[in-house]
């Protein structure tokens, strides 16, 4: 399975952990390089443990991170040695120009490509709407990822789709990621340490989701000093505490959030407004203790919902619950292990309130057992195994009314299914120039009982039910995922990198809607309904200029996605036990180029992202089985990101971004039948949305900064220009001639300012 080099001098091991000198919490991906041997060296893995095999004798070994300052030091080997390692930030005064950390050029040297990673306190000049801090919707401003749409926190990735996107929260996937209608993520960025998004090179130890990776760790809490941080905006506050509750062994973190838009309606004029509510909460919360040296346990936990209710008559509301349990275990210098519990939860209930109470819900369960071994065979080869166990419990709806309404209660059975995977992977170093990812993952999905599985002739009549008892299993589905990639370093400042891979989807999600909302419907594979299968080749170019001050890049791929999944026209899928009826099942296709140069630091500084790309699906009953574009499908997706620092203290950000507008199906023509007017359809996704266009502005101001306290104020206007930008577009006839149909725009935003005020202490 992997190359060793066989050494006639006898090797030994240094091992530990990096972390943060102030705070304690551990640096993941901290570089661990031997400088007088080119292309020797590790990288520490998401809990900051690297290992690496050395011959016996003197060596100079250098620690970094970026951000923080390196550490070299002088290390004799005469056995192995466990060296714990801490960085401190780095601020280098350059004339007026301040920059943070050292770069390294890790973009050059590693096998990862199409991977995006952010921190919070990097994107924190960078204006959203409502002045709310967003990592995800920051996200969306590099290439080939693209936003849902205004006011929308969904994403779509190379050409997939919303529900391709496996996001996870310290572990925990999240099924819905937006509050406030999608305005805002659910992801409190006071309560998170960083996001790694992956799209291109897929490690062997995710599946699940046909496009991307959106993996994003939760802050572990400050094992050194208590502190408290916050903001306070128009709309929204937040504050997270945290401190040790036993110096350099254990620490935790709460923090909260709550908008309170709502409290201003109870001083509305009108009578349905003050009974209107309109609001969200969350709360993340996460502890960590050292057992001892090769034992720590962390447990981390986060809820939060939306409730809307206008004028006591309709109420909506929705939410996510997770929670995870992992144990860090050291076998040795060389093997690292970790062992996770996962429960995660998201459900919606729709209420019609008065006289007559009716609810209408549904949710998805999930409980996984996960583990993961890390093995640092030697300086050439790092080998990654585990495997995990899901078990999903899917309610798709249930009716739950009072007694004087009229409608009877109602449940459609749960369905309940087990999603197995276990995977194999080695990063091997083959010469100092040429990089080797290789892996292979087996996914399998097996639905159970107890329930009723359905069988359809081919025009969708039911023909037969079959009662399932607890525990059968009725069909499994699935196979190999191999996973590759490639980097061959040219010289210091450029490579070339090619990856592919294969991806299993299980679960689907069901929306006719034309973004996505809260009510959107998981479906399960099944007998009727095969896994989405992805295959994706890419390949790019890198290059770094003047010491990695610039980064640029351009990247290639082709992705072919099987057993894509619509609905027939005029489908229900709210609230129907048979909706698998309701489906058609076809091939998609999507292909691009990604630009991207950027700036690390200097008193200017940001990126520029560019994506050239379509994407299609055909179905045979579809469109006359002919392709057509998905909605998508953005042949242009344009982003500029820029942060000029005035002062020392005072910085200036703007954001312009511009995209071809979705693909959409409007009607081609109306007739009428015994007076009544009807649309019809010809085309599926004939049409187009006028192009999207924005300018976001922002002024940051660092009022004060001591050792114990900082604050900042923060001015932004989203949208400055008022562009008047379609949300959706109404057919309807003219007022004075009702022979004529026309087309009318509808717009959600003008120019919105905010401002907000950031402490900690």
């Amino acid at each position: 399975m992997f190359f060793l080099r066989l050494e006639a001098q006898q090797n030994f091991v240094i091992s530990g952990h990096i972390r943060d000198a102030a705070s304690g919490e551990d640096l993941p991906g901290a570089s661990v390089l031997v400088p007088d041997k080119a292309g020797l060296g590790t990288v520490s893995n998401s809990y900051g443990f690297y290992s690496l095999s050395l011959p016996a004798g003197k060596h100079k070994v250098r620690f970094q991170y970026l951000g923080f300052e390196s550490k070299e030091m002088d290390v004799e080997l005469t056995g192995n040695r466990k060296i714990d390692i801490e960085l401190s930030e780095k601020s280098v005064e350059l004339g007026n120009i301040t920059v943070t950390g050292e770069k390294a050029d890790r973009n050059i040297t590693s096998v990862d490509m199409g991977n995006v990673k952010m921190v919070p306190k990097e994107i924190e000049k960078i204006p959203v709407i409502f002045g709310e801090q967003d990592i995800m919707k920051t996200m969306q401003l590099t290439p080939g990822i693209k936003s849902a749409g205004e006011g929308n926190s969904g994403f779509y990735v190379r050409g997939g789709g919303i529900d391709q996107n496996l996001i996870l929260l310290d572990e925990a996937p999240v099924y819905n990621a937006s509050h406030l209608l999608g305005f805002f993520s659910i992801f409190n960025s006071e309560a998170i340490r960083d996001a790694n998004l992956l799209k291109g090179s897929i490690p062997a130890e995710y599946g699940g989701r046909a496009s991307s990776v959106f993996d994003i760790k939760m802050k572990e809490g400050n094992l050194k000093d208590f502190g408290v941080t916050g903001s306070v905006g128009l709309i929204s506050s937040n504050v997270a505490v945290e401190g040790p509750f036993e110096k350099d062994r254990g620490s935790f973190i709460i923090s909260g959030r709550r908008t309170y838009a709502d409290l201003f309606l109870a001083f509305s004029g009108k009578e349905e407004l003050k009974n209107t509510s309109l609001y969200f909460y969350d709360l993340n919360l996460k502890t960590n203790y050292r057992i001892n040296e090769n034992n720590r346990i962390y447990l981390s936990g986060y809820f939060g919902r939306d409730n809307f209710g206008f004028n006591n008559e309709f109420g909506f509301d929705w939410g996510n619950m997770t929670s995870t349990v992992r144990w860090n275990h050291n076998f040795g210098e060389k093997l690292f292990s970790n062992t996770s519990l996962i429960f995660s939860k998201y459900s919606y209930d729709v209420n019609i309130l008065g006289d007559a109470s009716i609810t209408i819900g549904s949710r998805i369960d999930d409980l996984n057992l996960k583990q993961d071994f890390t093995w640092y065979v030697n300086p050439l080869n790092m080998v990654k195994f585990g495997g995990n166990v899901i078990y999903h419990n899917i309610l798709p709806g249930e009716i739950k009314a009072s007694e004087n309404s009229g409608v009877n209660p109602e449940t459609i059975k749960e369905r309940k299914a087990i999603e197995w995977a276990a995977y194999l992977s080695n990063s091997q170093q083959l010469t100092e120039k040429l990089k080797l990812y290789y892996g292979l993952r087996l996914a399998l999905f097996s639905n159970i009982g107890p329930g009723e599985f359905y069988e359809f002739s081919e025009t969708g009549q039911l023909s037969k039910t079959t009662n399932i008892d607890d525990f059968e299993f009725v069909k499994t589905q699935g196979g190999l995922e191999p996973r590759l990639g490639l980097n061959y370093i040219i010289n210091s400042k450029s490579s070339v990198k090619t990856s592919y891979n294969r991806i299993y989807q299980f679960l689907h999600l069901l929306s006719n809607s034309t973004t996505t909302t809260p009510t959107d419907l998981w479906l399960p594979s099944s007998n009727n309904v095969k896994p989405q299968i992805a295959d994706q080749v890419s390949a790019g170019y890198f290059r770094n200029f003047k010491n990695n001050e610039f980064e640029s890049s351009v990247e290639i791929y082709y992705k072919d996605l099987k057993n894509q999944i619509d609905y027939r026209n005029g489908a229900e899928l709210v609230f129907n036990s048979t909706v698998e009826a309701e489906l058609v099942f076809g091939r998609g296709w999507a292909y691009g180029a990604e630009f991207m140069f950027k700036r690390n630091f200097g008193k200017l500084n940001g990126w520029v992202s560019y994506t050239l790309s379509r994407t299609f699906r055909q179905f045979e009953e579809i469109n006359d089985g002919n392709p057509f574009p998905a909605r998508q499908d953005r042949i242009h997706d344009l982003a500029l990101v820029g942060i000029y620092n005035i002062t020392p203290k005072l910085d200036f950000s703007a954001t312009w971004v511009y995209y071809t507008g979705n693909a959409v199906t409007f009607p081609s023509g109306k007739y009428e039948i015994d007076g009544l007017t009807v649309a019809y359809y010809t085309e599926r996704n004939g049409y187009r949305m006028p192009p999207y266009h924005r300018l976001d502005l922002s002024l940051t101001w660092q009022r004060k900064k001591t050792r114990k306290f900082e604050s900042s104020w923060n001015i932004s206007v989203y949208n400055a220009y008022a562009r008047e930008n379609a949300y959706f577009i109404q057919f309807r006839q003219n007022e004075e001639n009702p022979d004529v149909t026309e087309a009318v725009q509808f717009a959600i935003f003008k120019a919105i300012p905010s401002v907000s005020y950031k402490f900690k202490f």
